[in-house]
C-alpha cells in the first residue's frame, strides 16, 4: 500500500537541445527555438500530468524535484514558474525541498539564473564535461572552457549555494594530463558536488559510428581505471567525498533526488519518455513529445506501458544499486549464499564488512559490476546494468509481484493502451 506520509521525488523531462551531443542516447530533440509560444503546449501537458499525479497519489510530501533533459535551461523563467507553481499547488512542497535543474553553460545568463533562483530552484547541475577544447569538440559540446567559469560565477552571484559539475572521462584522444586539467579546473570553481562518468559508447550514436569506422579509438579500460582513481584522489583531497560510485559531494550536498533512485524510493517521472516508480509499480511514458502532448490534451494518460517485477528481480536491483553507495548494503538484505560469494572479495580488499554492512572499497568500485554479478551468481539481466538515468529512466525500481496495482492506475494504463492503438 502507498504510504501517503512517505516522501516523493518528482522528475520533469525537458526534451529539447540546441544540438545533440555525439555520445548522447537520451530522449532528446534538436530545436532552433524554445520561445514560450512554442513550448506552451508541452509545459501545459506537464502541468496536466502534475495534476494527474496529485489525483492519483494525494497530497504527498515532495522532498525533491529534478528538472532534467535535454537542456532545461532553454526554458524561460516564465515556463519554469508555471511548473513550480503547479507542483506547489498540487503537492506538499516546502522550503526544505531540494529543487534541481540541469543546465548547459552556453545557454545561461545571469538574469536567467537570478530569475530561476527566485522561483525556489536551489540546486544547479552544470554540464561541464571537460576543460580541454579538443575533448569538448570530440564530444560535440557547444561551450568553451571559459564559459563554464563564467556560468559558475553567475550562479554564485544569483544566489546558488549548491552547484554540481558533470564531468566525462575516457573521451578518445583525452590524455591523463587532459583529465587532470579538467579536474583541477573544476575544483578551482569550488563546486559542492561533482559527478564523473566514464564515457560509454552507446550503440547507434554518432560517436559509436566513428569508433566503429576506426576514426576514433574505443575507451581503454585500464586508462579509465587510472582516471577514476585520479578523480577520487583529487576530489577527496578538497573535501568532496564519494557517496555513489560516480558521485562526490561535500557533506550535506549529496544529490537527494538521485538517492531516491538508488535507495529504491518513490518518484513520478513527468514528461515525454519519463519513467516512474511508486510503491512497487513501475511505468513509462510515450517517448515523442507530440504524442505526449496529445494524450494529455485529451485528458488521457501519457503512459506507454508498465512492469511488475518478481521478488527475485527486486532483490537483484537492491543489491546492484545499494552496492554502488558508500553506505553499502545491510547484511539483512543479502542471503547466506551471497555472503559466501562475497568472502573472496573481502579477503582481497575489494569489499569491506563494517557495522553489519557490505561496502565497496576504492578497488572494489573499479570492478563493482563484476562483484555484483558474482554475488548474484550471474543471474542479473542485462537491463539492470545501468543505474537509473535521470533523463531516460532506463532502470526503474523493482517490484514485489504480490503488491496489487491500485485501481486508478489500472484505469490509466487501460487508457494508455487504448490511445496507443489509436495514435500508434
Amino acid at each position: 500500500m502507498v504510504d501517503a506520509s512517505s516522501p516523493l521525488g518528482l522528475y520533469l523531462h525537458i526534451p529539447w537541445c540546441r544540438a545533440r551531443c555525439g555520445y548522447c542516447d537520451f530522449n532528446t530533440y534538436v530545436t532552433d527555438t524554445t520561445n514560450p509560444a512554442e513550448t506552451a503546449p508541452y509545459v501545459e501537458a506537464l502541468r496536466r500530468e502534475i495534476s494527474l499525479a496529485a489525483k492519483t497519489l494525494g497530497a504527498r510530501w515532495v522532498r525533491t524535484v529534478y528538472v532534467g533533459g535535454g537542456t532545461p535551461s532553454l526554458l524561460s523563467p516564465i515556463d519554469l514558474s508555471r511548473l513550480v507553481s503547479s507542483i506547489r499547488r498540487q503537492f506538499d512542497l516546502d522550503d526544505t525541498a531540494e529543487i534541481s535543474i540541469e543546465a548547459n553553460p552556453e545557454s545561461l545568463s545571469l538574469d536567467w539564473l537570478s530569475d530561476v533562483r527566485d522561483l525556489g530552484v536551489n540546486r544547479l547541475s552544470l554540464g561541464m564535461q571537460s576543460a580541454v577544447p579538443k575533448v569538448l569538440a570530440t564530444l560535440d559540446r557547444q561551450h568553451t572552457p571559459g564559459r563554464v567559469v563564467e556560468a559558475v560565477d553567475w550562479a554564485r552571484r544569483a544566489g546558488f549555494d549548491n552547484i554540481s559539475l558533470d564531468l566525462i572521462y575516457g573521451t578518445p584522444g583525452e590524455s591523463m594530463a587532459d583529465w587532470e586539467t579538467s579536474l583541477v579546473t573544476a575544483l578551482s570553481l569550488k563546486p559542492d558536488h561533482v559527478s564523473a562518468y566514464s564515457l560509454i559508447v552507446e550503440p547507434g550514436t554518432p560517436l559509436a559510428k566513428r569508433v566503429e569506422a576506426g576514426e576514433l579509438a574505443a575507451p581503454d579500460e585500464d586508462e579509465l581505471a587510472d582516471k577514476y582513481i585520479q578523480a577520487d584522489r583529487l576530489l577527496s583531497t578538497v573535501g568532496l567525498n564519494w557517496y555513489e560510485v560516480s558521485n562526490w559531494a561535500r557533506p550535506g550536498r549529496e544529490c537527494r533526488h538521485n538517492l531516491v533512485y538508488w535507495r529504491s524510493g518513490d518518484w513520478w517521472g513527468l514528461g515525454a519518455g519519463a519513467h516512474s516508480h511508486i510503491d512497487g509499480t513501475r511505468w513509462w511514458n510515450v517517448k515523442r513529445p507530440a504524442t505526449y502532448v496529445g494524450r494529455l490534451a485529451q485528458s488521457g494518460s501519457p503512459m506507454q506501458g508498465q512492469e511488475i517485477l518478481t521478488k527475485t528481480e527486486r532483490h537483484e536491483e537492491t543489491v546492484m544499486l545499494k552496492l554502488r553507495l558508500a553506505e553499502g548494503i545491510s547484511a539483512a538484505e543479502l542471503g547466506d549464499e551471497e555472503w559466501e560469494r562475497a568472502e573472496p572479495y573481502i579477503r582481497s580488499g575489494h569489499l569491506v564488512a563494517s557495522g553489519g554492512r557490505l561496502i565497496c572499497t576504492l578497488t572494489g568500485r573499479l570492478i563493482a559490476d563484476a562483484i555484483i554479478r558474482d554475488l548474484l551468481a550471474d543471474d542479473v539481466p542485462q537491463r539492470l546494468w545501468r543505474a537509473p538515468d535521470v533523463g531516460s529512466g532506463s532502470t526503474g525500481m523493482s517490484i514485489d509481484a504480490t503488491v496489487p496495482i491500485p485501481p486508478q492506475w489500472v484505469e490509466a494504463l487501460q487508457q494508455a493502451e487504448s490511445a496507443d492503438g489509436q495514435a500508434g
